[in-house]
Protein backbone atom coordinates (compact mmCIF):
# COMPACT_ATOMS: atom_id res chain seq x y z
CA UNK A 1 0.00 0.00 0.00
CA UNK A 2 1.55 3.10 -0.88
CA UNK A 3 2.50 5.64 2.04
CA UNK A 4 0.04 8.29 0.13
CA UNK A 5 -2.67 6.77 1.07
CA UNK A 6 -4.70 8.01 3.89
CA UNK A 7 -5.16 5.25 6.97
CA UNK A 8 -8.84 4.49 7.02
CA UNK A 9 -10.25 5.92 10.03
CA UNK A 10 -11.83 4.18 12.48
CA UNK A 11 -15.77 4.96 12.21
CA UNK A 12 -16.58 4.49 16.11
CA UNK A 13 -16.95 7.49 17.68
CA UNK A 14 -14.68 9.04 20.46
CA UNK A 15 -15.96 8.54 24.28
CA UNK A 16 -13.49 10.99 25.26
CA UNK A 17 -15.12 14.36 24.46
CA UNK A 18 -18.27 12.55 26.07
CA UNK A 19 -16.60 12.10 29.59
CA UNK A 20 -15.78 15.94 29.90
CA UNK A 21 -19.64 17.59 30.27
CA UNK A 22 -20.81 13.81 32.12
CA UNK A 23 -18.02 14.43 34.70
CA UNK A 24 -19.06 18.09 35.31
CA UNK A 25 -22.81 17.16 35.09
CA UNK A 26 -22.26 14.35 38.17
CA UNK A 27 -19.39 16.92 39.93
CA UNK A 28 -22.66 19.43 39.60
CA UNK A 29 -25.17 16.86 40.87
CA UNK A 30 -22.74 15.68 43.62
CA UNK A 31 -22.01 19.79 44.81
CA UNK A 32 -25.42 19.78 44.78
CA UNK A 33 -26.12 16.66 46.99
CA UNK A 34 -23.70 18.43 49.59
CA UNK A 35 -24.89 21.58 49.40
CA UNK A 36 -28.61 20.14 50.20
CA UNK A 37 -26.88 17.69 53.04
CA UNK A 38 -25.33 20.34 54.60
CA UNK A 39 -28.49 22.26 54.90
CA UNK A 40 -30.44 19.78 56.01
CA UNK A 41 -27.92 19.34 58.94
CA UNK A 42 -27.67 23.09 59.50
CA UNK A 43 -31.66 22.41 60.09
CA UNK A 44 -31.51 19.43 61.89
CA UNK A 45 -28.80 21.00 64.48
CA UNK A 46 -30.16 24.37 64.98
CA UNK A 47 -34.32 22.28 65.66
CA UNK A 48 -32.25 20.43 68.12
CA UNK A 49 -30.87 23.45 69.92
CA UNK A 50 -33.80 25.27 69.48
CA UNK A 51 -35.67 22.23 71.24
CA UNK A 52 -33.36 22.18 74.16
CA UNK A 53 -34.32 26.47 74.89
CA UNK A 54 -36.92 25.72 77.43
CA UNK A 55 -34.57 23.76 79.79
CA UNK A 56 -31.91 26.53 79.31
CA UNK A 57 -33.00 29.03 82.80
CA UNK A 58 -32.43 31.60 80.35
CA UNK A 59 -33.37 35.32 80.59
CA UNK A 60 -35.93 35.85 77.71
CA UNK A 61 -34.14 38.45 75.85
CA UNK A 62 -31.06 35.91 75.77
CA UNK A 63 -33.43 33.16 74.74
CA UNK A 64 -34.82 35.13 72.43
CA UNK A 65 -31.31 36.07 70.86
CA UNK A 66 -30.00 32.25 70.73
CA UNK A 67 -32.79 31.95 68.35
CA UNK A 68 -32.42 34.31 65.98
CA UNK A 69 -28.95 33.13 65.97
CA UNK A 70 -30.11 29.62 65.58
CA UNK A 71 -32.41 31.01 62.21
CA UNK A 72 -29.11 32.30 61.03
CA UNK A 73 -27.61 29.20 61.35
CA UNK A 74 -30.52 27.00 59.75
CA UNK A 75 -31.76 29.19 56.33
CA UNK A 76 -29.17 29.28 53.46
CA UNK A 77 -27.73 32.80 53.00
CA UNK A 78 -29.02 34.34 56.21
CA UNK A 79 -26.44 37.26 57.38
CA UNK A 80 -28.26 38.47 60.01
CA UNK A 81 -31.64 37.41 61.98
CA UNK A 82 -34.41 39.65 64.02
CA UNK A 83 -37.47 38.78 66.25
CA UNK A 84 -40.34 40.97 66.26
CA UNK A 85 -43.14 40.70 68.71
CA UNK A 86 -46.32 41.88 69.04
CA UNK A 87 -47.34 43.98 72.23
CA UNK A 88 -50.55 45.54 72.12
CA UNK A 89 -50.76 45.51 68.81
CA UNK A 90 -47.59 47.31 68.34
CA UNK A 91 -44.64 45.24 66.76
CA UNK A 92 -41.04 46.05 68.45
CA UNK A 93 -38.18 44.09 67.85
CA UNK A 94 -36.64 42.68 70.81
CA UNK A 95 -33.15 40.96 69.86
CA UNK A 96 -31.10 40.76 66.46
CA UNK A 97 -28.62 38.79 65.51
CA UNK A 98 -26.20 41.76 64.27
CA UNK A 99 -25.51 45.38 64.43
CA UNK A 100 -27.18 46.16 60.87
CA UNK A 101 -30.28 44.02 61.44
CA UNK A 102 -31.14 46.70 64.17
CA UNK A 103 -30.36 49.52 61.50
CA UNK A 104 -33.05 47.71 58.92
CA UNK A 105 -35.46 47.66 61.69
CA UNK A 106 -34.97 50.89 62.61
CA UNK A 107 -35.98 52.23 59.96
CA UNK A 108 -38.51 49.87 59.63
CA UNK A 109 -40.44 50.51 62.48
CA UNK A 110 -39.69 54.66 61.57
CA UNK A 111 -41.49 54.38 58.65
CA UNK A 112 -44.18 52.15 59.42
CA UNK A 113 -43.78 49.75 56.43
CA UNK A 114 -41.23 47.03 55.67
CA UNK A 115 -41.42 43.07 54.97
CA UNK A 116 -41.63 41.79 58.81
CA UNK A 117 -44.32 44.37 59.33
CA UNK A 118 -46.19 42.55 56.39
CA UNK A 119 -45.68 39.06 57.94
CA UNK A 120 -46.98 40.19 61.38
CA UNK A 121 -49.74 42.10 60.51
CA UNK A 122 -51.29 39.50 57.29
CA UNK A 123 -49.79 36.17 58.72
CA UNK A 124 -47.96 35.32 55.69
CA UNK A 125 -44.37 34.71 54.79
CA UNK A 126 -42.65 37.59 52.66
CA UNK A 127 -40.10 37.78 50.47
CA UNK A 128 -37.49 40.20 48.72
CA UNK A 129 -35.09 39.83 46.43
CA UNK A 130 -34.28 43.67 45.47
CA UNK A 131 -35.50 45.38 48.52
CA UNK A 132 -34.21 48.88 46.33
CA UNK A 133 -37.18 48.06 43.59
CA UNK A 134 -39.34 46.17 45.45
CA UNK A 135 -43.06 48.37 45.21
CA UNK A 136 -44.21 46.92 48.24
CA UNK A 137 -42.49 48.98 50.42
CA UNK A 138 -40.58 51.72 48.19
CA UNK A 139 -39.53 54.60 50.87
CA UNK A 140 -38.26 51.50 53.48
CA UNK A 141 -36.37 49.43 50.18
CA UNK A 142 -34.37 52.62 49.34
CA UNK A 143 -33.70 53.33 52.46
CA UNK A 144 -32.21 50.01 53.29
CA UNK A 145 -30.55 49.56 50.11
CA UNK A 146 -28.00 52.41 51.12
CA UNK A 147 -27.16 50.27 54.14
CA UNK A 148 -26.34 47.30 51.08
CA UNK A 149 -29.03 45.44 52.37
CA UNK A 150 -30.68 43.83 49.58
CA UNK A 151 -32.67 40.86 50.21
CA UNK A 152 -35.15 39.69 53.10
CA UNK A 153 -37.10 36.86 54.23
CA UNK A 154 -39.72 37.05 57.29
CA UNK A 155 -42.01 34.59 58.07
CA UNK A 156 -45.14 35.05 61.17
CA UNK A 157 -44.51 33.34 64.22
CA UNK A 158 -47.87 31.66 64.56
CA UNK A 159 -49.14 29.92 67.69
CA UNK A 160 -52.90 28.49 68.69
CA UNK A 161 -53.23 32.13 70.13
CA UNK A 162 -52.54 33.66 66.94
CA UNK A 163 -49.71 35.78 65.52
CA UNK A 164 -46.88 36.67 68.31
CA UNK A 165 -44.54 38.16 65.93
CA UNK A 166 -42.39 38.02 63.08
CA UNK A 167 -38.80 36.54 62.11
CA UNK A 168 -37.00 38.55 60.31
CA UNK A 169 -33.72 37.22 57.97
CA UNK A 170 -31.62 39.69 56.08
CA UNK A 171 -28.86 39.52 53.71
CA UNK A 172 -26.22 42.24 52.00
CA UNK A 173 -26.64 40.51 48.23
CA UNK A 174 -29.52 40.39 45.57
CA UNK A 175 -32.07 37.53 45.14
CA UNK A 176 -30.59 35.48 48.14
CA UNK A 177 -33.25 33.49 49.43
CA UNK A 178 -34.85 31.40 46.81
CA UNK A 179 -37.29 28.80 47.13
CA UNK A 180 -35.60 26.33 49.23
CA UNK A 181 -33.99 28.96 51.94
CA UNK A 182 -37.93 30.09 52.14
CA UNK A 183 -39.34 26.31 52.76
CA UNK A 184 -36.89 25.95 55.53
CA UNK A 185 -37.13 29.48 56.84
CA UNK A 186 -40.68 28.32 57.40
CA UNK A 187 -39.90 25.00 58.83
CA UNK A 188 -37.69 26.39 61.25
CA UNK A 189 -40.65 29.35 62.13
CA UNK A 190 -43.48 26.75 63.48
CA UNK A 191 -41.09 25.49 66.08
CA UNK A 192 -39.16 28.72 66.73
CA UNK A 193 -42.46 30.22 67.56
CA UNK A 194 -43.80 27.51 69.97
CA UNK A 195 -39.82 28.24 71.40
CA UNK A 196 -40.35 31.94 71.72
CA UNK A 197 -43.84 31.47 73.33
CA UNK A 198 -42.57 29.09 76.20
CA UNK A 199 -39.66 32.04 76.85
CA UNK A 200 -42.47 34.49 77.47
CA UNK A 201 -44.97 32.36 79.78
CA UNK A 202 -41.13 31.72 81.92
CA UNK A 203 -40.62 35.16 81.70
CA UNK A 204 -44.34 36.04 82.80
CA UNK A 205 -43.88 33.09 85.28
CA UNK A 206 -40.95 34.69 87.04
CA UNK A 207 -41.67 38.16 87.46
CA UNK A 208 -45.29 36.85 88.59
CA UNK A 209 -43.30 34.48 91.28
CA UNK A 210 -40.35 38.45 92.14
CA UNK A 211 -43.72 39.95 92.45
CA UNK A 212 -45.73 37.66 94.26
CA UNK A 213 -41.86 36.88 96.88
CA UNK A 214 -41.79 41.29 97.18
CA UNK A 215 -45.33 41.54 98.02
CA UNK A 216 -44.92 39.13 100.81
CA UNK A 217 -41.54 40.30 102.37
CA UNK A 218 -43.63 44.05 101.87
CA UNK A 219 -46.42 42.68 103.68
CA UNK A 220 -43.90 40.96 106.57
CA UNK A 221 -42.67 44.23 106.92
CA UNK A 222 -45.33 46.37 107.57
CA UNK A 223 -46.88 43.79 109.91
CA UNK A 224 -43.72 43.83 112.20
CA UNK A 225 -43.96 47.64 111.61
CA UNK A 226 -47.29 47.65 113.03
CA UNK A 227 -46.34 45.52 115.64
CA UNK A 228 -43.88 48.04 117.03
CA UNK A 229 -46.50 50.85 116.59
CA UNK A 230 -48.89 49.15 118.75
CA UNK A 231 -46.34 48.12 121.43
CA UNK A 232 -44.78 51.61 121.54
CA UNK A 233 -48.37 53.66 121.24
CA UNK A 234 -50.80 51.09 123.04
CA UNK A 235 -53.15 50.86 120.41
CA UNK A 236 -54.88 48.51 117.99
CA UNK A 237 -53.84 47.43 114.80
CA UNK A 238 -55.83 49.51 112.85
CA UNK A 239 -54.71 52.81 114.21
CA UNK A 240 -51.17 51.58 113.97
CA UNK A 241 -51.57 51.29 110.13
CA UNK A 242 -53.75 54.54 110.12
CA UNK A 243 -50.29 56.15 111.26
CA UNK A 244 -47.92 54.11 108.99
CA UNK A 245 -50.25 55.59 106.28
CA UNK A 246 -50.44 58.94 107.34
CA UNK A 247 -46.51 59.00 108.25
CA UNK A 248 -46.26 57.79 104.27
CA UNK A 249 -48.53 60.99 102.98
CA UNK A 250 -46.72 63.16 104.97
CA UNK A 251 -43.12 62.22 103.73
CA UNK A 252 -44.10 61.05 100.73
CA UNK A 253 -42.30 58.08 100.84
CA UNK A 254 -43.61 54.44 100.10
CA UNK A 255 -45.69 52.93 102.69
CA UNK A 256 -43.09 49.47 102.63
CA UNK A 257 -40.05 52.50 103.00
CA UNK A 258 -41.24 53.62 106.06
CA UNK A 259 -42.34 50.58 107.98
CA UNK A 260 -39.11 49.37 106.21
CA UNK A 261 -37.03 52.44 108.49
CA UNK A 262 -39.40 51.64 111.64
CA UNK A 263 -38.21 48.30 111.61
CA UNK A 264 -34.64 48.97 111.21
CA UNK A 265 -34.53 51.68 113.97
CA UNK A 266 -36.56 49.16 116.55
CA UNK A 267 -33.57 46.18 115.26
CA UNK A 268 -30.95 48.78 115.93
CA UNK A 269 -32.63 50.14 119.45
CA UNK A 270 -32.31 46.34 120.77
CA UNK A 271 -28.78 45.76 119.54
CA UNK A 272 -28.08 48.93 121.60
CA UNK A 273 -29.47 47.18 124.71
CA UNK A 274 -27.74 44.01 124.30
CA UNK A 275 -24.68 45.06 123.98
CA UNK A 276 -24.61 47.51 127.30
Amino acid sequence: MSDDIPAESDPRPSSAPLLGPLEDAEGASSELQSRVTGEEDELRSSLAALSQLASAHLALEETLTRIAEFAVAAIPGAEGAGLTLLESGHADTLVASAGFVEEVDAIQYGLGEGPCITAADEARTVRSGDLSRDPQWVRFGQRVAQLGVHSALSMPLLTHDGVLGAMNIYAHGTDVFDDRATLIGELFAVPAAIAVQNAQVLAQTRRLAANLQTALTTRATIDQAIGIVMSRVGCQSEEAFSRLRHTSQIEQRKLHDVAKRIVDEAVRAAHARHSQ
